[in-house]
């Protein structure tokens, strides 16, 4: 009869695979991930049957564990600009907070190795900030752009101001408004 598999070393295979691939890309080689973990190689892929189902579960992991940080206490009676706040100020301290999981996602993002389920499940999670971000376009100067599109130019301008807020923590308020404002800027009449 067949051990149990422990969820202990499961979330280490995933962390260490995080940190790894934040700093390597997919490249990072599955007998690093497993040493990070402290296990055998041979043991990481009783848990994740092939690599690439490794780098799917910490793409969906890590596109949940935003979402849940931007669905806290989500302002869902306010109006736009204020949820749209809410989002951006989320994002960017979790950002700031986790830069091996921001790495790791953006890396994974661009990877061919995510699968379109996984893409699609990973998007499921964001539905408050889809909807914001659709009804913002819809009134703004960006009307008739996919949403696609939009949340590339949201992405890469969270990304900018993250990496300021890293680098001048001191100024990172100062760097997350004047971010917000030319995102609603742009996204606003």
């Amino acid at each position: 009869m067949a051990r149990p598999l422990s969820e202990a070393k499961r979330e280490a295979i995933l962390v260490s695979a995080t940190k790894l691939v934040a700093a390597l890309g997919t490249a990072a080689p599955t007998a690093k991930i497993a040493q990070g973990a402290d296990i055998a190689e041979g043991t990481l892929f009783k848990y994740f049957a092939t690599k690439d189902d490794l780098l799917n579960e910490i793409y969906l992991t890590l596109k949940a564990d935003l979402a849940r940080t931007l669905n806290e206490g989500f302002p869902a009676l306010t109006d736009l600009r204020e949820r749209g706040w809410h989002i951006w100020s989320r994002w960017i301290d979790w950002g700031a907070k986790y830069p091996d999981k921001r790495k790791a996602m953006r890396q994974l993002g661009v990877s061919e190795r995510i699968t379109p389920a996984s893409r699609q499940a990973g998007m499921a999670a964001f539905l408050e900030v889809s909807e914001t971000l659709e009804r913002a376009i819809a009134a703004g100067p960006l009307q008739g752009q996919p949403l696609a599109f939009v949340g590339a130019l949201f992405e890469s301008l969270t990304e900018a101001t993250v990496e300021f807020v890293a680098r001048d923590p001191e100024h990172g308020e100062r760097y997350k408004q004047a971010g917000f404002h030319m995102l609603w800027s742009g996204l606003s009449k």
